[in-house]
């Protein structure tokens, strides 16, 4: 098994960027990889450490992450920075095995309904190719970090309810199957702080101090509110995106993944300190804005910005 409190220590927060990935799957356009490339160092230079760098898929069929290879040199090139590449199968995860990135996420939905659908298999077969992505990493005597998303882990848009009891027998044949760390993915936006509280209590006592991502999305406006919820459970690693890219196909017309600049500023004004300046991360905006004038960037806080002129943190303290 790779050691994840390495590459995550305990208590601290981490805040994921995974708007290279997640937020550009359903983009209409998409930064070059020079843009990519700007977007990470200028990330970096605000502080951000964890970036998923794209998806192993075919790149006449998926051309946006035709340069995955070069991101992931990109992201290596900066000596603390922690590179996630995203395999939805095994071919893609003997690809990524190949390069240095440091977590391969692979997905499985606690919804069998939506499994079937997102990556035509069964959950069961999901899990074989889990355990054999597993054990592909183990003979390539390689300590990269396999991560299982487990998506529609608050509730499905095509079976409805997910019961916890659900996820939590997935979580641990997840674990069953050999994997280092697994992450709870509200896919399309159906929780709220109660629910979110609540499982990632169940999860708290499940795994004690090994560390799991929250993935959310503000499909509903909840994103920061169930962030908080999360926060004061006890998680410490979360994905969110530069400008609230991205979204799912399974929740049409949706916003996307939550805002990273305004999940930073939640964090610092709970007290949390995430080692990431804001005013740095905004500017990031621009390559965005640069590269993909037709998408819309979401965020409050480069609506508003910070408040006032003080030091909002020592206020926020």
């Amino acid at each position: 098994m790779a050691d994840v409190h390495k590459a995550y220590p305990a208590g601290q927060i981490a805040i994921r960027e995974v708007g290279l990935r997640d937020g550009l799957q359903l983009t209409k356009s998409w930064p070059s990889t020079e843009q990519k490339t700007r977007w990470i160092e200028q990330d970096y230079a605000a502080g951000i450490r964890y970036f998923e760098v794209g998806s192993f898929l075919p790149a006449d069929k998926v051309p946006r992450f035709a340069d995955v290879r070069e991101v992931i040199a990109a992201v290596d090139g900066h000596g603390d920075a922690h590179g996630i590449a995203l395999a939805l199968n095994q071919r893609g995860a003997t690809d990524a095995l190949t390069t240095p990135v440091d977590e391969i996420t692979v997905v499985i939905s606690a919804s069998q309904a939506h499994n079937e659908a997102n990556v035509r298999r069964t959950q069961e077969q999901s899990l074989a190719e889990i355990a054999n992505v597993v054990r592909l990493r183990d003979e390539a005597g390689k300590d990269t970090i396999i991560n299982v998303g487990i998506a529609m882990a608050f509730g499905c848009s095509l079976s409805g309810e997910v019961p916890q009891d659900d996820v939590m027998r997935m979580v641990d044949r997840c674990f069953e199957a050999g994997v280092d760390m697994v992450g709870l993915a509200d896919t399309v936006g159906y929780a709220g702080p109660r629910q979110i509280a609540s499982l990632c209590a169940r999860i708290e006592h499940r795994l004690g101090n090994l560390p799991y991502v929250i993935h959310l999305h503000d499909t509903r406006g909840l994103g920061l509110a169930n962030a908080s919820a999360a926060l004061d459970a006890g998680c410490r690693v979360f994905d969110a995106s530069l400008a609230g890219l991205g979204g799912c196909p399974f929740a049409p017309g949706a916003t996307g993944n939550v805002v990273l600049e305004d999940l930073v500023f939640l964090a610092e004004t709970k007290g949390y300190a995430t080692g990431i300046d804001l005013d740095g991360v905004l500017a990031t905006r621009s390559i965005l804005a640069e590269a993909m004038p037709e998408e819309a960037l979401h965020g409050a806080l480069a609506q508003a910005g910070p408040p006032g002129t003080l030091d909002w943190r020592a206020r926020a303290a």
